[in-house]
Formats: C-alpha cells, sequence, structure tokens
C-alpha cells in the first residue's frame, strides 16, 4: 500500500479500466481559492535496480507516454497504454480543464514488482496553472511486457493518487464576494466594478483589481486545484487551498443617483462623465462613465476650461473685490502677442459687474483681472478646495494640479482653466461641494479603506463663499447655465469650454458644475471634444437632475 505523506491513506489501485468522457469545459471555470501544493507518495516496490534492462525498456515506454502527457497530446499518450480510449479521454480532459501554461513530469527510479514481467516507476508532475499558482504531485505507474512489447498500464489513479476512476481534475474559482452600493446592492457601475480575468479569476482593473484579496478571501491565487465527477462537475475533493471566503467591499455610491446619472449619458455620443458627491461629507454618490471601461470620472486628467473660474474668482474675492464691482469684458484680451477672446467673441455691456462677467463666463475679464494676483495666487486658492493634495478616496483618482505660474501668459491663460491646470470631473464636483458646504471635505468612495483624509492647507473666508454661491445662482438664473433655469432644488452652476489640443480653430471640452441649493448634492458633467459647457454640457446636466425628481 502506498501511503500520501499530506492527505492520509488512499485506496491501493483497483484494476479497473477509466471510462472515456471528458468533463465539459465550464468545469475550470468553477468559483475558487488560492493556493498551491503537492503531496509526496513514497515508493515501496520490491525488484532489482534501474540497470536491469526490463527496467530500462519499461521506464523508457513510460516516458514516452509522460511526454506525450507533458505536450498534451492525449491521443499519442493514449496510444501507449494497454487502453487508448479511456488514456487519451483523462488526459485530454485533466489538460483541458486544468490548462497549465507549464508542464514538466520527471521519472524516478523504476524496479521490478513480484509480478512476472511488471515494473512500478514513480513519476513528479509539476504544472503552473494561472491563477492557481505551482501544483505539483507524485504518482506511480504500472508498465507490463507483453509478447516482448511493454505497454504502459492506465490507470485512473495513476493519473492522480487522490483520483478514482469516473473522476478528474479541475479548477475552482473563488466565489468572489460582492462589490456592494451605499444601499447594500450589488454596484452597479462597470467602470468603478472593473474587470475580471477570466482565465486566472484575478481582478484586473478597478475595485476588482484593487480589493482583490479581501473579495477573494484568498491567499493570493485565484483558484484551486479540485477532483470532480465527470458526469456531473460536482466536486469530488479540494487538493489546494481552501474554503476562504471573500469580504464584500461597500461603496458610498447612491443606486439612485447612479442610475440617473448613467441614464443622462444613456443618449450622449462623446466620451463622458458624470459625478455626483454629499458635500456635507465628501461621500462620491454616483460615477456614470460612457462608454464603460477608462474610469473617466475619478481618474480623468482634463483642462477645466471655465469651470475653474470658480476658483480664480475666489482668488480675486480674497483680494478684495466684491460681486457687484464693475467690470468690463472686451472682445479680445492681449498678453505680451497672445490674444484671448470670450466663445464666438461675445461682449458684454459696459456697466456689467464682476458678477455678470462670471455668469457669463467672460474670459477676457479674468485674463485681465491677473495682475491683482501673484504667481502663486491660483495654486494657494486651489489648495482651499483640496486640488493638488493626496486624497485617500479608496480607489484610484486623479486629484487636480494648478502649478505656480512661470509667466505672465502662464498665468493668464490658468485664470480661465487652461494653461497647466488639470482635473478630473471627480475634482470639479468636489470644488462645487466646497462652495456649497463652505469647507473642503475630501470625496470618499470606499470609507472602510480610507485611513487619512487630506485636509485643505488653506480654508475659504466666509464671505468667499457666500459671494461665490451668489455668482454659481446668477449664472443658472441669468447666465451661461440657463439649461438648469426652471429646475426645482436652486441649482447653482458654473459652464466651462475648455481648449485642447493643438487644431486650429482648437477642439473642445464641454463641462457644467454645480450643486443643489436645497439638499446635499453637487455634480460636474464632462463631455470629452463636446464642444460648449453650456450649450452641449448644460442639457445633459439637466436631464441628470431632472432624473432625480421623478
Amino acid at each position: 500500500m502506498t501511503h500520501s505523506r499530506s492527505h492520509g491513506d488512499f485506496a491501493p489501485p483497483r484494476r479497473r479500466r477509466s471510462r472515456g468522457r471528458t468533463i465539459a469545459a465550464t468545469v475550470a471555470a468553477l468559483a475558487v481559492t488560492a493556493g498551491a501544493g503537492y503531496w509526496g507518495y513514497s515508493t515501496l516496490i520490491a525488484g532489482d535496480g534501474a540497470d536491469d534492462p526490463q527496467v530500462v525498456n519499461a521506464t523508457k515506454e513510460l516516458r514516452k507516454f509522460l511526454d506525450a502527457w507533458q505536450a498534451g497530446d492525449g491521443k499519442r499518450a493514449g496510444r501507449l497504454t494497454d487502453t487508448p480510449a479511456n488514456a487519451e479521454s483523462l488526459i485530454t480532459s485533466v489538460m483541458t480543464n486544468l490548462k497549465p501554461s507549464k508542464t514538466e513530469i520527471t521519472t524516478g527510479d523504476g524496479k521490478k514488482t513480484e509480478a512476472e514481467g511488471e515494473v512500478e516507476v514513480p513519476f513528479t508532475v509539476k504544472m503552473a496553472l494561472p491563477g492557481a499558482g505551482n501544483y505539483t504531485w507524485e504518482s506511480k505507474a504500472k508498465v507490463r511486457e507483453n509478447d516482448d512489447r511493454w505497454k504502459v498500464e492506465f490507470r485512473t489513479e495513476m493519473v492522480h493518487p487522490r483520483m478514482v476512476p469516473g473522476q478528474t481534475l479541475a479548477l475552482k474559482s473563488h466565489e468572489r464576494a460582492a462589490i456592494l452600493d451605499a444601499k447594500g446592492g450589488e454596484l452597479q457601475a462597470t467602470s468603478l466594478i472593473g474587470v475580471v480575468d477570466t482565465a486566472t479569476g484575478k481582478g484586473t482593473s478597478g475595485l476588482q483589481a484593487r480589493y482583490d484579496r479581501q473579495l477573494t478571501g484568498g491567499d493570493g491565487a485565484a483558484k484551486s486545484v479540485v477532483v470532480v465527477d465527470r458526469q456531473s462537475g460536482a466536486v469530488v475533493k479540494q487538493l489546494t487551498g481552501g474554503a476562504a471566503k471573500g469580504k464584500p467591499v461597500r461603496t458610498t455610491i447612491n443606486p439612485r443617483v447612479q442610475q440617473a446619472a448613467a441614464d443622462a449619458l444613456s443618449e450622449v455620443k462623446k466620451n463622458a462623465a458624470i459625478v455626483a458627491v454629499d458635500p456635507s461629507t465628501g461621500n462620491i454618490l454616483a460615477a456614470a462613465n460612457k462608454p464603460a471601461g477608462l474610469n473617466r470620472a475619478l481618474e480623468g486628467r482634463y483642462p477645466p476650461g471655465s469651470t475653474f473660474k470658480v476658483v480664480t474668482a475666489a482668488a480675486l474675492l480674497k483680494k478684495g473685490m466684491k460681486p457687484t464691482d464693475p467690470a468690463e469684458c472686451p472682445k479680445f484680451a492681449y498678453v505680451d502677442g497672445q490674444r484671448f477672446e470670450n466663445q464666438d467673441q461675445f461682449v458684454l455691456p459696459a456697466d456689467s459687474t464682476f458678477r455678470d462677467n462670471f455668469a457669463h463666463s467672460c474670459n477676457t475679464f479674468f485674463v485681465n483681472s491677473r495682475g491683482r494676483l501673484s504667481n502663486t495666487d491660483l495654486h494657494d486658492t486651489a489648495a482651499a478646495f483640496g486640488v493638488g493634495g493626496t486624497w485617500d478616496v479608496g480607489a484610484v483618482t486623479y486629484d487636480g494640479d494648478v502649478p505656480v505660474a512661470t509667466s505672465d501668459n502662464d498665468k493668464a491663460a490658468s485664470t480661465i482653466g487652461q494653461a497647466r491646470v488639470q482635473a478630473s470631473p471627480l475634482v470639479m464636483a468636489s470644488i462645487a461641494a466646497t462652495v456649497k458646504e463652505g469647507t473642503f471635505k475630501q470625496p470618499v468612495l470606499v470609507p472602510e479603506a480610507v485611513k487619512k483624509r487630506h485636509q485643505a492647507t488653506a480654508r475659504l473666508d466666509t464671505g468667499v463663499v457666500e459671494s461665490l454661491r451668489t455668482m454659481m445662482r446668477a449664472t443658472v438664473t441669468e447666465g451661461a447655465g440657463k439649461a438648469l433655469r426652471g429646475l426645482p432644488g436652486a441649482p447653482h452652476a458654473k459652464t466651462g469650454t475648455a481648449e485642447f489640443g493643438t487644431e486650429t480653430p482648437p477642439r473642445t471640452h464641454a463641462w457644467m458644475i454645480g450643486y443643489q441649493g436645497d439638499r446635499n448634492l453637487a455634480w460636474s458633467v464632462l463631455l470629452e471634444d463636446g464642444g460648449s459647457g453650456g450649450s452641449d454640457a448644460g442639457p445633459v446636466a439637466a436631464k441628470f437632475l431632472r432624473n432625480l425628481t421623478r
């Protein structure tokens, strides 16, 4: 009798012929535990040494069989046995189910048994299994001489000592725990969730990748090796790993808000994103992307264009300007030979105010106001909105960048969210949320994973905040945010049309950011290469807000 050092006794081989049925390929997709391991089987065989001609010839014949198995050629392996059909069927089944990226089978010293014309040879199988790591096991084979020819005596137990006829090896995938929304349901946000590799069972992107270990409860491997019944596919024995159970990942996504955002993007033809946050907590309520895949809502890097004028306005207000101060909006502004203009080269009446210029998004006013600001003012004011810090959100994010100006032209372009100013839709939603709340609350997606929230290194004065609120409301009631007029909830907003690329005329991203006056909801809308903030992003924002009232 042979003994397993790892798993106790197993029955001595029975002289039964294996059945020739290969388990369905779906066995390889069973759910999984990780791990790799091996069993060592001692060889208690009597007889002559390895120099005996019979042992040498028998081992050579077995080697042919093992080489065919190692190459995944079940048909050739079968022809070298006493039951070709059975051997081909089981070898093919094992290799199909396990899909090893590498197989190495080595033989030990064969010895004659007490039976006439029979040699027993130990061998070791080593496989690299995608998702399950390296798996090694030891077995033995008998080779019989008949009419001066040696044949491998094929038995199921020879392929793996823990199997009996009617069984095969397969991979079992870990049952991954769910990624949940704030209500405890399964999250419906493909770009946030990410992708699981069907071959390896591992998360490769999004939350599936970041929390792979938590979701599987495993030790790094995503699958385990099991023995299954070839007829039913039922797991009979667990050979590696254990029954580890994953733990769900709980997010702050509100399913109703997420659905409203996704529906608002349903008819958009451009790449687009909508982000919504709770200004009072920083909780991310929605992060919708179209198309799914790239999580541009949280990770995208874009010039924010005129939506950044919220920050520029805050810097000007801090310098002493008031919303009612007179402010000119000419057709053009010139900085060291560089010409800046308003969209469609509009101008505002001579009696216009700072608030009017903000509401209608006059570029030339903001460019001409750069002299009120130092090279560091925009950078420092953006810090009060959390921009440029390192955010611990529980997911991968791009947290924005507002570099210190290096020239007058650089500062001029930065005042209108161009030059080197970069932000994600999440950052811009957070800017709107900061105006609503009066102070920066770092966005959060997976609260349990957040160790230290970023704290703004500067604060906004109460007067500055109040002025920004009136100016953002004026954007809706009398300015470029007219797409939101008449909607309930007293929406406050800022539009943005951000130039990018080197074409003439330049292509533009369309932005709108804002918040609801009657509740804790701030949001941003981005349409890549989408045209104008007011006329293109505005209707999408309006649809999103209307969806929330249904």
